[in-house]
């Protein structure tokens, strides 16, 4: 009996035993993202910063001098072709005009008694009763008041346009984008009383450095991007390049057409313009891609016979939002891992998949 109750602890404990021996099911890899090193399109994007204009923006003013009587819009008006503007005071205008009528009914009148006269000369010269040097005398005097008559009929032209230009009007449709003269200023001819930005396309006005400037020329491409919203982009065309510098900035001025939807950003707008050029010896890995160490930045790269990971440290030459640009420490045919990397060590197996396999992967849990 005694033995019994000594066994049956022993056969427990055994039991136990065999239990806890039984080997464990191995876990499967994790399942990781990967794409060759160099899949990524590695481009050197320069941005500038620009203002929004139209495409055609002119300064109206008078085409004569006089004093500012009334500016009848303001900043931000729409207006349309033939609108008042503004208008002079047009007293002086009015006078000038009446003298030059009362010129030209003098001249009227000169030439008819210069008419009068010459037909009476002639017939007193046919009459010999005159000499001919008295018909020559009234001939010239009878051109003369001729000439005078044309010349009293182009100054009271003149001056009836000169009255009429009294009122300032929109040559198009547009928007007034800035006022430059206020009522009561006596304004010279051709002074601009306002800024007219025709409606249509837009253009964006930047300034580029010497060092930049052989990678810009008229036609090429750009992307604009609008300051307030950045997840915008439209598509843009060098228009214009500046022939000189600034003399101030050094920079010399491009303006860049946008695009499509452009006439839709706000004049005055801040934008900006990237131009995209191809940056040599250089891959662009996804943010995902690369991980920092005390030792600098670094990848893990798939071994595709084993497919094991391992840690490579690379050269980063710059972190941008569309990725890092690595310089040094991967060839472009190098699988590496995108996503998952944060959960793995040297030497671990893993289950690769690409970017186009419909297979869920471990690292997005």
């Amino acid at each position: 009996m005694k033995v019994r109750i000594f066994l049956l602890p022993l056969a427990a404990t055994l039991l136990l035993a065999a239990c806890a021996e039984k080997p464990q099911p191995e876990a499967p890899p994790l399942a990781v993202l990967v794409r060759p090193a160099g899949a990524g399109s590695a481009l050197d994007v320069a941005l500038y910063t620009g203002d929004v204009r139209a495409r055609h923006e002119a300064e109206l003013g008078f085409r004569v001098a006089g004093k500012l009587a009334a500016r009848l819009v303001d900043s931000g008006a729409r207006v349309t072709r033939g609108q008042a503007l503004a208008r002079l005071d047009p007293a002086d205008l009015r006078l000038s005009a009446s003298a030059a009528r009362a010129d030209l009914a003098a001249a009227e009148a000169d030439l008819k008694l210069a008419r009068s006269e010459y037909e009476r000369a002639r017939s007193l010269v046919a009459q010999k009763f005159q000499s001919e040097s008295v018909l020559d005398a009234r001939r010239t005097s009878l051109e003369a008041a001729e000439a005078r008559l044309e010349q009293a009929r182009a100054g009271a032209a003149l001056a009836g346009n000169q009255a009429a230009y009294a009122t300032l009007e929109a040559d198009r449709d547009g928007v007034v984008t800035a006022t430059l003269a206020e009522p009561g200023q006596v304004l010279a001819a051709g002074q601009a009383v306002v800024r007219l930005a025709q409606e249509g396309a837009r253009e964006v006005l930047i300034n580029i450095p010497e060092n930049r400037l052989a990678q810009v020329s008229v036609g090429t491409g750009a992307q604009v991007r609008p300051w307030a919203d950045q997840s915008r982009q439209l598509a843009g065309r060098v228009r214009e390049v500046a022939p000189a510098a600034d003399a101030a900035t050094r920079t010399y001025a491009v303006r860049v057409t946008v695009e499509g939807a452009g006439e839709s950003l706000p004049l005055g707008a801040t934008a900006m313009v990237g131009f995209a050029a191809e940056a040599r010896g250089a891959l662009l890995l996804p943010l995902s891609a690369v991980s920092r160490s005390e030792d600098g930045a670094v990848v893990w790269v798939l071994d595709p016979a084993a497919n094991t990971v391992s840690p490579r440290q690379v050269e980063v030459e710059a972190f941008r939002e569309d990725g890092a640009l690595v310089k040094r420490g991967l060839a472009p045919d190098e699988q590496i891992v995108v996503r998952g990397a944060h959960r793995l060590r040297a030497g671990q197996k893993v289950r690769p998949v690409t970017e186009d396999a419909p297979v869920a992967l471990d690292a997005k849990r």
